[in-house]
């Protein structure tokens, strides 16, 4: 489990990719000192493992269902990530609770900078969208945001200074992808008044003869 409060911002150093598989090496830097093989870190949000380490470079394995659902399939040497490390039982609990499952991604749509803050609007597929709320929390690239404004087909973000400064989110440009995760609460709740809330029906013969026709 991770928090979205990004450590720090790392460089890729390959992206060996095949049909239906990608290895990944990335230079933690001074982070590979408290890392191991096996140990879990958010790699711009989504959730990979330590299959090697080597000094400062960590080599991770990503699947076809992450590239096919995330943006690591568009990594390459020089490429800056977002990363943080698995959450331990003893840290204070930030951010909201980031699983590093990434559900689909989104495009910046629209930078608005105020002075030292900045208002970014992200272009999203309704999946997404329905999982979205005004208040609520978003992960994007693996950063715990909250969500500013909701339309049917966007949603907007208001970032402050130490965000822009700490994340690859300071350098984004209108068109780039980025990751996103909703928040498990809001999905959760989502689930199971779907369960539970009467499903639209279509005019059906059965239906007409309830109605007596």
């Amino acid at each position: 489990m991770f928090t979205g409060l990004i450590e720090t911002i790392c460089t890729v150093k390959s992206a060996r990719q095949s049909t239906e598989s990608m290895v990944l090496t990335i230079d933690l830097g001074e982070m590979a000192d408290g890392s191991k093989t096996g140990d879990s870190i958010a790699i711009s949000g989504a959730c990979l493992t330590i299959a090697g380490l080597q000094g400062s470079l960590a080599s991770f394995d990503v699947s076809a269902e992450t590239l096919a659902k995330s943006t690591l399939g568009k990594l390459k040497p020089s490429s800056e990530v977002n990363v943080e490390r698995s959450l331990k039982a003893s840290d204070r609990f930030g951010g909201h609770f980031v699983l590093g499952h990434i559900d689909g991604t989104a495009t910046v749509d629209a930078i608005d900078k105020s002075g030292k803050f900045a208002n970014i609007k992200f272009a999203a597929k309704a999946e997404l969208l329905d999982a979205i709320v005004v208040k609520g929390s978003v992960a994007v690239d693996g950063i715990s945001l909250t969500i500013a404004a909701v339309d049917i087909k966007s949603f907007s973000i208001s970032i402050i200074p130490e965000t822009l400064k700490r994340t690859t989110l300071g350098k984004a440009k209108i068109g780039d992808c980025v990751n996103i995760e909703t928040d498990i609460i809001v999905k959760t709740i989502k689930r199971q008044l779907d369960e539970i809330l009467p499903k639209k029906q279509g005019l059906t013969a059965e239906k007409l003869r309830q109605l007596g026709y």
